[in-house]
């Protein structure tokens, strides 16, 4: 795909979103923003264009699920292609609010797929995740693994690519690439983007850097598993920035072929909540309380991906390691004690 081309980032404030805006702008796309703000600022606008050095083509505070208004949207701009993040992305809050997470997960979706019909517009890299595998029995799982989602959040998704599936099969000029990635994690380096969403965090990453800056005050819970090797929950995580070059490589191969193509996006290989305490620690000087729960409905006790598939048709593994995205989560945290959400 040409460096002129204009894409759209439906929640491109949030956290994946805003470092992958700063990715494209850096390669010379045209990027247009598509938030809600439901999970994310209106701050993280400045901060995406300071970081970029380049001016974001047009942002709209829009709910997918608005089809008149999106549209809209399209109305305005020539958009080549789409990279979709937006949605509700914590697994264990989707086993409390199941209907919620359908409806914005599921109706954006679909209302997106409506809006890009109309415009003619075929081409879509999708956020997706790693949770659709479900728990793991064996090895880290391929694409090729049946899907077996364990909560709402999952099956959301996984309907997505279903979805996405019967588009590609039933209208051969549609091109999906959809990313599966576990715990997206680190922050950009300058500290100036990272995960700081509104309200008590859903995710371990920003509880523990958090806890860390004094800027929260309860206790880290840490789900127990079914093995005593993973007790304290056995996650793996990528660099968010791989994540967002990922999502940048992934439209420069939209023209390899048309259908629905998936690929596993991690390091291969996990680590524990408790070694993922300990690292913090070391980065902040700081001890983070932490309390043994079980863990919550849809939990599962290891997520590891496989990125083989991924690195034998791209030849490229994550490039970052955990000890840069403990020492970038901090450094956004002691920067940003009060967040600034992305």
């Amino acid at each position: 795909m040409p460096t002129h081309s204009t894409i759209m980032v439906t929640g491109g404030a949030g956290f994946i979103g805003s470092h992958t805006c700063v990715e494209l702008l850096g390669h010379g796309y045209e990027v247009i923003v598509v938030d809600d703000y439901s999970n994310s600022s209106p701050q993280v606008v400045s901060r995406i264009q300071r970081v970029a050095g380049r001016f974001l083509g047009a942002v709209y505070e829009v709910d997918l699920r608005d089809r008149r208004t999106l549209s809209s949207v399209f109305d305005r701009h020539h958009v080549d292609a789409v990279v979709h993040f937006a949605g509700k992305k914590a697994a264990g809050e989707s086993a409390l609010i199941p209907i919620e997470y359908y409806d914005v997960n599921i109706g954006g979706t679909t209302a997106l797929l409506a809006a890009m019909q109309e415009h003619g517009v075929h081409q879509l890299v999708f956020s997706s995740s790693s949770s659709i595998h479900g728990d793991i029995d064996k090895g880290p799982p391929t694409e090729q693994d049946p899907d077996r989602p364990s909560n709402p959040y999952a099956a959301s998704k996984w309907t997505c690519e279903q979805m996405l599936a019967d588009v590609c099969r039933l209208r051969p000029e549609y091109t999906v690439l959809s990313l599966r990635y576990v715990n997206p994690v680190g922050t950009h380096p300058s500290g100036l983007l990272g995960g700081a969403p509104p309200g008590e965090p859903a995710h371990l990453r920003p509880s523990v850097a958090g806890m860390g800056v004094g800027g929260r005050e309860r206790i880290v819970a840490i789900g127990g598993g079914k093995s005593a090797a993973a007790t304290s929950g056995v996650r793996d995580g990528i660099h968010v920035m791989d994540v967002a070059e990922a999502h940048r490589i992934a439209l420069e191969h939209l023209d390899d072929s048309t259908g629905l193509r998936v690929f596993n996006l991690g390091v291969g290989s996990g680590t524990s909540v408790f070694e993922l305490l300990m690292a913090f620690g070391e980065v902040s000087g700081r001890t983070t309380p932490y309390e043994v729960v079980d863990p919550q409905p849809g939990d599962v006790a290891e997520r590891v991906a496989d990125p083989g598939a991924t690195t034998r048709e791209r030849g490229r593994r994550a490039a970052r390691d955990f000890a840069a995205l403990c020492r970038d989560t901090w450094c956004f945290h002691r920067l940003n004690p009060t967040g600034c959400a992305g």
